[in-house]
């Protein structure tokens, strides 16, 4: 048979004007960039393919060059579904200007989708986005004025109410592996994750179209192990060899044999979280957690709960657990975030997402930028900025416990610990406890209270929990003024049924909270 391995620029040449195209990836891991670069170079030097149509989960790119933003051209891409846009700003910028038609779903639903459209299923049906901005009574996930289009449906089984997203047949998979032999088998040894690469391809060959793997080395024909091809051969058309500061584990790091899962790495070597108040709001947030619960952390300010409980020695009482498929260990951060060190398994995103999507996460640590008195929460939209929503809509509408995280304010808040008192130095610019109602509703309060789940919002300076009439402020840092610190920077007045209580003295301490030592931490 002939081999599959090709150039770059040979096999980006099979995309035509019009195709639908996938790409796999999470931040930088698992990003084909070899390809992404090889297709713009096309585009700018032959102005074709054109109009082609963007399918992905979850972000891709480095909020600068890499990743998805190599295609954010005018002309090259006319339509974009996408799981999260916070990475891409070139793409968010041709959103904004309305010169693409533009699309966020939930970063589970897309994942997912890949493998009905290997079914040839018409739609993906779920409750997944019910309440939100994905519901059509919302707007269906629509992110600008050029997108009219309706994809998301709403209906009934017994009752109850749904939304059916509808699959797209795929013409192109860009995916990425480690090595391959010439028949186009596929491992992923030194990968950080293994995503929906294999639903991806399988969707792709069903629709009839070509799958291009990106990897790092070519193997003799026969001397892959069976058990370790990820992608089997007969859903690969073309392999091309990446060069290799295109073929980074992530955006973060070249290569980290931890990451993969090859190597452990001492727990003690992960340097702990300086004392200031996101460490405040890591060390609440945990007093949380429960012995032997499963666990999702975000982004951001939800990174810290590991760096704590890590800090603390109680990793062997939970599972941590991040949406691209990492179960165990310490999630990362930053441009490494989805990966993570001494994971006990990695397994493909999409069967995360069933997990997470079936009611199987106990609590979830996520966090937020905008809050309103209902308890919405948005982290998906503001003004011109299109973040996205990722798999924060999967998460926070099925895990039991929900706990956002964030400062108070943002845009320059200064804190100071003194004596385990907190005093607020220079107060953020920008309030995060809106009045009126947040711009996008990625959150749900009201949704989350007819599901039955716990809903707290901890910050530095004070904690609320969801009722049913709205936003409850149940308890108070110590040295925090009710009146001048909370009160005189939200745009609405929360319900305070009985004097807050004091948060944890623990918390705002420069050493151990000594959690493992006490009561906190419940069997």
């Amino acid at each position: 048979m002939k081999s599959k391995v090709v150039s770059a620029s040979t096999a980006v040449n099979v995309i035509k004007d019009g195709d639908t195209v996938a790409t796999g990836g999470f931040v930088g891991s698992g990003v084909p960039e070899q390809l992404v670069v090889a297709l713009e170079h096309r585009f700018l030097t032959t102005n074709t393919p054109r109009r082609l149509s963007l399918l992905y989960a979850a972000g891709q790119g480095d909020g600068n060059e890499r990743g998805l933003n190599h295609l954010g051209h005018e002309g090259l891409i006319a339509r974009v579904i996408g799981g999260h846009w916070g990475l891409v700003p070139k793409l968010q910028k041709l959103a904004n200007d309305n010169k693409i038609i533009a699309y966020n779903w939930p970063q589970g639903i897309i994942s997912t989708m890949f493998r009905d459209t290997a079914a040839k299923k018409p739609r993906t049906i779920s409750a997944i986005g019910l309440g939100t901005f994905v519901d059509p009574r919302n707007g269906g996930g629509k992110l600008n004025k050029a997108t009219t289009e309706d994809l998301v449906t709403l209906i009934h089984f017994d009752g109850k109410e749904y939304l059916a997203y509808r699959t797209l047949p795929v013409n192109i998979g860009l995916l990425r592996g480690t090595t391959a032999d010439p028949d186009g088998n596929i491992t992923m040894e030194k990968e950080a994750l293994t995503l929906e690469m294999l639903a991806i391809a399988m969707a792709v060959r069903n629709s009839g179209g070509k799958v291009i793997v990106q990897v790092e080395r070519v193997a003799e024909l026969g001397s892959l192990s069976s058990r370790q091809v990820k992608i089997p051969g007969i859903f690969v058309d073309y392999v091309v060899v990446a060069e290799p500061e295109n073929h980074w584990q992530t955006f973060g790091v070249q290569y980290n044999p931890a990451y993969s899962g090859e190597i452990k790495v001492p727990v003690q070597s992960i340097a702990p979280m300086a004392m200031g108040h996101r460490k405040i709001i890591a060390r609440r947030a945990a007093l949380e957690l429960q012995s032997g619960v499963i666990a999702n952390l975000g982004i951001g300010a939800p990174e810290g709960v590991a760096s704590v409980v890590n800090e603390e020695g109680l990793l062997n009482q939970f599972v941590l657990t991040t949406e691209s498929g990492v179960i165990g260990g310490i999630p990362a951060g930053g441009l490494n975030f989805g990966v993570g060190v001494n994971a006990v398994a990695i397994i493909d995103q999409t069967y995360q997402f069933d997990y997470y999507d079936g009611g199987g996460l106990d609590i979830t640590f996520l966090g937020m930028a905008q809050v309103d008195w209902k308890g919405n929460v948005n982290v998906s939209k503001f003004g011109t900025r299109l973040a996205g929503a990722g798999g924060f809509i999967n998460i926070s509408q099925t895990a039991k416990t929900v706990v956002f995280v964030g400062s108070f304010t943002a845009s320059g808040l200064k804190t100071v610990v003194e004596d385990r008192h907190l005093r607020i130095a220079q107060e953020g610019g920008t309030r995060k406890f809106v009045s009126g109602e947040v711009e996008h509703i990625t959150f749900s309060g009201n949704y989350a209270m007819k599901r039955g789940q716990k809903v707290l919002y901890v910050t530095e300076r004070c904690v609320f929990q969801l009722t049913s009439r709205g936003m409850e402020l149940i308890e108070i840092a110590p040295g925090v003024n009710l009146l001048f610190d909370i009160l005189d920077h939200m745009g609405f007045e929360p319900i305070i049924r009985r004097e807050p209580k004091l948060m944890d003295k623990r918390i705002f301490r420069p050493e151990l909270m000594g959690l493992g030592n006490s009561s906190d931490i419940r069997n």
